[in-house]
């Protein structure tokens, strides 16, 4: 699952990104407007966890064009600002919670981690397709009872999969979504061919080699 963190303050950006990478979750920082709305058009995120307060600007100017280009990432608000007319404010602008800060990092991994229940298997840890069996909380894989050893970027790969099931994505999206930023430097993706093939072999050992799609020339989809 890849989060963006935008957020201004050093120590708390610097904070959450060392929690929540250590919760197995694929994190990315920023602490301005300008660098958030470059991230938030290039990307797609499970979750943006956003700053009301930013040095460049304001952050519900960031939700509003989010959810103006009709994208589907999860947005938590972390602000100082507890004011009922800020939260009204945030919630009707398409945020899906609302955190004030001071707040323990253990309460925001929890908040995390409900959104993406919520995002994926309507509010269940427990998402069941076919002969498949995801786990986000554990994040194990189970397939006619047996269970499927992942690596992090197969799990990645395969929530993504299913979180657009019935969509057809390319490997620039797949790549995108995994490694963020980092495909700038990258030749090719290539690897992204390499990881579908490792996961579609594992998912044929346990019956259920029918799951993902090769739609030649566009990218891979999973149809329910």
């Amino acid at each position: 699952m890849k989060l963006l963190i935008i957020e201004d303050e050093p120590d708390l950006l610097e904070s959450i990104l060392q929690y929540l990478t250590q919760e197995d979750f694929r994190c990315e920082g920023v602490a301005t407007f300008y660098e958030g709305l470059q991230r938030i058009e290039s990307f797609e995120y499970d979750c943006v966890i956003l700053d009301i307060n930013l040095p460049d600007g304001n952050g519900l100017k960031l939700l509003k064009l989010l959810r103006e280009e009709r994208k589907q990432d999860g947005v938590i608000i972390i602000s100082a600002r507890n004011s009922l007319d800020d939260k009204i404010e945030g919630l009707s602008l398409g945020a899906d919670d609302y955190v004030t800060k001071p707040f323990h990092l253990s309460e925001l991994n929890a908040r995390v981690r409900a959104l993406i229940r919520r995002k994926y298997s309507n509010g269940a840890n427990l998402l069941e397709i076919r002969n498949l069996q995801v786990d986000l909380a554990s994040r194990l894989v189970t397939c006619n009872q047996q269970r499927l050893s992942l690596t992090r970027s197969e799990f990645d790969l395969l929530a993504y999969l299913l979180n657009n099931a019935n969509r057809v994505v390319s490997r620039q999206a797949i790549a995108e979504h995994i490694y963020g930023n980092r495909t700038d430097s990258m030749p090719s993706f290539d690897f992204v061919y390499s990881q579908i093939k490792n996961l579609k072999r594992k998912l044929k050992e346990c019956g259920c080699d029918e799951l993902i799609q090769t739609i030649y020339g566009l990218g891979y989809k999973i149809s329910i």
